[in-house]
């Protein structure tokens, strides 16, 4: 019997546990089951206790008390810690119903996403091919205000086709966060952003899209994106993006329950929840036209 889940991931501060609280909320309107993972051993609030909390095995604290690890090091521990024990989330998951929708929310630690192997084996354990015969999807959220920089949005967008590349499974890509982003710029500017090329950085009426600010020792040649070096940097990444042509982006209001439900319909589509359900198109955040 398969089972059915999401990893919801992304930088720290994208909305993630926020987003699960949201989808939590909108299944429960709906009347469909959920069971929530909380994977980040340093989270402490929550507006749904998790159902199942790597806390409960390892605590973030723990680690960098035991083991003499900063933050980042810690969290990699616990992890590593997590995959020697599946045990604690095999149990917890096996008895569960085709019907749960199983809501993974995982740290903001971009490595863990990008080139470190953990998560990789994670899923493995968890798939279908895995010991939980599970059917699962990525959700990767970037905050909506990365387009105000255009260099740190193509920065954002890297790291998600980073995670696409290496996680392997079903993914979407989601701009969080909608709400704060209206009233910036109009609507067409905005739809631009969903689908991301090389376009953007050649914009001259855009913001900035400097990476670093520029150094008064060397303010030499410049663009409008700053440093000369910098500019073709932003441009090498954009390329890279638009080459690979992988991402693209749905919009997120966490606030909106019909926003919440369009993403939500993605996500089954992506796992086959509802084999004959099409996905539906988010409501678009009133802004200028």
């Amino acid at each position: 019997m398969s089972k059915f889940g999401v990893l919801v991931m992304g930088p720290a501060g994208a909305g993630k546990t926020t987003f699960c609280s949201a989808l939590i909320q909108h299944l429960k309107n709906n009347r469909r089951s959920c069971f929530y993972v909380n994977l980040d051993p340093a989270a402490e609030t929550f507006e749904y206790e998790p159902d199942l909390d790597i806390k409960d095995l390892i605590t973030l604290e723990d680690a960098m008390d035991e083991v003499g690890l900063g933050p980042n090091g810690g969290l990699i521990y616990c992890f590593e810690f997590l995959l020697e024990n599946l045990s604690f989330l095999t149990d917890a998951l096996a008895p569960l119903s085709e019907e749960s929708l199983i809501i993974l929310d995982l740290p903001g630690q971009i490595e863990l996403y990008t080139h470190i192997p953990l998560l990789p084996n994670l899923i493995r354990h968890l798939s279908r091919s895995g010991a939980v015969h599970m059917n699962l999807c990525a959700l990767y959220l970037l905050e909506a205000t990365f387009v105000v920089d255009r260099a740190k949005f193509f920065a954002g967008t890297l790291s998600a086709m980073s995670a696409m590349i290496m996680l392997e499974v079903p993914h979407l890509n989601v701009l969080s966060k909608m709400d704060l982003v209206r009233g910036t710029m109009r609507r067409r500017q905005l739809k631009r952003f969903l689908d991301p090329d090389t376009s953007l950085l050649d914009d001259e009426d855009g913001p900035s899209s400097s990476i670093l600010a520029t150094p008064r020792s060397t303010a030499g040649a410049t663009d409008q994106d700053g440093p000369a070096s910098f500019s073709r940097l932003n441009h090498a990444v954009a390329r890279l993006i638009d080459d690979f042509s992988m991402v693209s982006y749905l919009t997120l209001s966490a606030r909106d329950e019909e926003s919440v439900g369009a993403v939500l319909s993605y996500i089954d589509d992506a796992i086959q929840f509802h084999e004959a359900q099409e996905p539906r198109e988010p409501r678009e955040v009133e802004m200028d036209e």
